[in-house]
């Protein structure tokens, strides 16, 4: 039969009604349907509700008389049932309020023996609305929880996640234990199993104080735990051939009551201390994607509820979660520590001190998921207490940019010890960038201080110009080639030589310091330039800003939200050497040069007040040139330089660099280099492009 849906404007009052065709026996068909209902019997109020019976009278539920024959009905009022089925229920009752009674299959909630509605085959116990909403309650728990767990990056955050989400909504208290030490990937570990324990979270129990806040901000009411769970042991060296073993093997959460658990759980917690019996208590075995990594312990207390078989599940989801996390985190970690020793091994561990320059120097990454990146600095003492400033920037941010950026550097310091000029040692990089690849590219700026010139020569490969910062404030932005970029290939360099007054100072940078979302590469410089020379001012004309105290002021111009690359500063302030501290001769390679040597070295150290050196300058000036005049064609090169220490170099054509031996007792020679050994500070031999230079230096008080 069709059944049609009465419209709304037409539908009768309940009162108007006629009463419903009764059936062969002379009963009405919905009365008896409801009669025969399982339960009905029960709660007949409800049964008479369920029929629509005139002679039932109103319901509890809509106790409203009806009115006049076409007055329009009550709209919240449920419609009622086709003819030979039962009324639909109202909202009351669909809310699981009233009576009790399953507004799915008619029987009371939860009461054994009710039929499925459908089937009519008998409810098993348990299977009522209540434990379809406990289900839900579950599921609803779980996906919060995981969810939770989830968000952590770190280790820590993933264990105080499964701590703060169990505590108190699944149980009073957890004990979580892992492994230690953590395996990373693939690593199989050796030896044995120790758990420790790395967190512990529980509500305050009556003795300790009132109440406690939750993570929601509310506050639960102060609960009775044991105390001795919170005193557990640290660390728990598990029996191979154990009872934990065999739990942590089986993988599935078990109660404490289980015959394994019951051995298990005094050899994780410790001898003495015991959980709480029955289902209150939950061990459930971490395991990782490989193995086990830990163990979780839920607990309740007496006065709670026990656990249910489904809180097992439950448990084994929240251990997954919290064991893939783990392991997740671990990985990162690596991966992050991995990171973090490229970039510094990458970097200069410290900067030199070179005569006649003071540096300073920082590095911002990018950002804490991107450790790592292309920028570099570094600081190259050159020969003639000259040094070389280099800055650089590889395109990318990743382990292949800081790859690329650690061969160029590699090879940036080797140029320079060739001491090349300026304009060669990137003609140079570009080469070698192009070996590395067709996409290898990169901006560099490179420049050689000479503190004795006061003068430094500087050239470009597409990199951001540097600012020099006068002593008296007066900041500009130096008027430098651009070049092009490292890695393009057929282009040439162009070097230009600067003067470098003494207390100025230099500052080198990457665009990322300069150039971001919000603003262009110009306009970050000049505001660097404005920024620089403000900082000036705070010193005075006469007073140049530290180098430390710079390097933090000028990263502090970056606001939030205001970085997009990884920044690298190089500060160098040129002090210089002045004239008069600087003593320079040419000595033709005679056999007589040694001892002019000895004598202008001698009057040297008169003029500067430091007769006490004379002895050993001598003796060391006569043995480094007598190797000069012996090997050597054109004139030889005598220097003597007075800062903190007193520097000799000797300079000739030969590009042989001497080395350091063992004279036998019987050779007539071969004993300078080991007086000089002996008697100096430090030495050193450096080639260059036209010969070589040694070295050394003497202390002077």
């Amino acid at each position: 039969m069709t059944e049609h849906s009465i419209p709304d404007e037409g539908r009768q009052p309940r009162a108007a009604r006629p009463a419903a065709p009764a059936d062969p026996r002379g009963e009405p068909a919905r009365a008896r349907k409801a009669r025969d209902t399982p339960g009905a019997a029960a709660f007949p109020a409800q049964a008479q509700a369920r029929t629509g019976d005139p002679a039932a009278g109103p319901s509890d539920e809509h106790s409203q008389s009806s009115g006049p024959s076409g007055q329009q009905p009550d709209p919240h009022r449920p419609r009622p049932a086709p003819e030979g089925g039962p009324a639909r229920p109202g909202p009351d009752k669909a809310a699981g309020q009233g009576e009790g009674q399953d507004i799915l299959d008619g029987a009371p909630a939860g009461a054994p023996g009710g039929e499925e509605r459908r089937t009519g085959q008998p409810r098993p116990p348990g299977s009522g609305p209540a434990a379809m909403r406990r289900d839900g309650d579950r599921l609803r728990f779980v996906g919060a929880a995981t969810r939770r767990i989830a968000r952590g990056i770190d280790l820590d955050e993933i264990v105080m996640g499964l701590c703060r989400a169990t505590v108190p909504t699944f149980s009073d208290a957890i004990l979580v234990y892992l492994r230690d030490p953590l395996p990373v990937g693939e690593e199989r570990p050796s030896g044995t199993l120790v758990l420790r324990l790395r967190r512990t979270d529980r509500l305050r129990s009556i003795e300790e104080g009132a109440e406690e806040p939750d993570t929601d901000g509310g506050t639960l009411p102060a609960l009775q735990m044991q105390n001795d769970l919170v005193t557990t042991a640290e660390l728990c060296e598990v029996n191979p051939g154990g009872a934990l073993a065999e739990v942590l093997r089986g993988v599935r959460p078990v109660f404490a009551d289980g015959p394994a658990a019951r051995a298990a759980l005094p050899e994780l917690l410790g001898d003495g201390r015991n959980a709480p019996a029955g289902q209150r208590t939950i061990l459930a075995p971490l395991r990782g994607r490989r193995r086990v990594i830990g163990a979780a312990v839920f607990l309740r207390r007496p006065d709670r509820p026990a656990f249910e078989n489904d809180d097992l599940l439950v448990a084994a989801q929240l251990a997954t979660h919290s064991a893939l996390g783990i392991d997740k985190a671990v990985l990162y970690g690596r991966e992050a520590y991995i990171a973090d020793e490229l970039q510094r091994t990458m970097l200069p561990e410290t900067l030199p001190r070179p005569t006649g320059v003071r540096l300073a120097s920082r590095y911002l990454p990018a950002a804490e998921t991107a450790r790592v990146g292309g920028d570099w600095y570094d600081a190259i003492p050159l020969p003639g207490s000259r040094v070389a400033l280099v800055v650089g920037d590889v395109m990318g941010h990743s382990m292949t940019s800081a790859a690329i950026m650690g061969q160029l550097r590699t090879t940036a310091q080797t140029l320079a010890g060739l001491d090349l000029p300026p304009q060669e040692v990137l003609h140079h990089l570009d080469e070698q960038a192009q070996r590395l690849g067709s996409d290898r590219m990169a901006t560099c700026l490179y420049a050689v201080y000479d503190p004795v010139a006061h003068r430094i020569t500087i050239a470009n490969a597409g990199h951001p110009p540097p600012v020099l910062l006068h002593l008296g404030g007066r900041a500009e932005v130096l008027r430098v080639p651009p070049g092009a970029p490292i890695g393009v290939g057929g282009v040439d360099f162009e070097a230009v030589e600067l003067d470098a007054p003494a207390g100025a100072t230099l500052l080198l940078y990457t665009d990322g310091l300069v150039e971001s979302r919000l603003r262009d590469v110009w306009t970050g410089i000049e505001q660097l330039r404005e920024r620089l020379a403000a900082t000036a001012q705070l010193t005075g004309p006469d007073h140049p800003p530290p180098l430390e105290a710079l390097c933090d002021d000028v990263l502090d111009m970056l606001g939030p939200g205001d970085r997009d690359d990884d920044i690298a500063l190089l500060a160098a302030r040129f002090d210089g050497i002045a004239p008069s501290d600087v003593a320079y001769w040419y000595l033709e390679p005679e056999d007589a040069t040694p001892a002019r040597a000895r004598r202008l070295a001698r009057s040297a150290l008169e003029r500067w007040g430091l007769q006490e050196l004379t002895d050993s300058l001598e003796l060391l000036v006569s043995e480094v040139v007598t190797n000069a005049v012996r090997y050597a064609s054109r004139p030889v090169t005598l220097r003597l330089l007075r800062t903190d220490v007193l520097r000799c170099e000797v300079g000739d054509e030969v590009p042989q660099l001497p080395r350091l031996r063992q004279a036998r007792a019987t050779d007539e020679g071969g004993r300078g280099l080991y007086l000089v050994n002996k008697l100096a500070r430090r030495w050193g031999a450096t080639r260059l492009s036209t010969g070589k230079v040694v070295w050394f230096e003497l202390n002077h008080s």
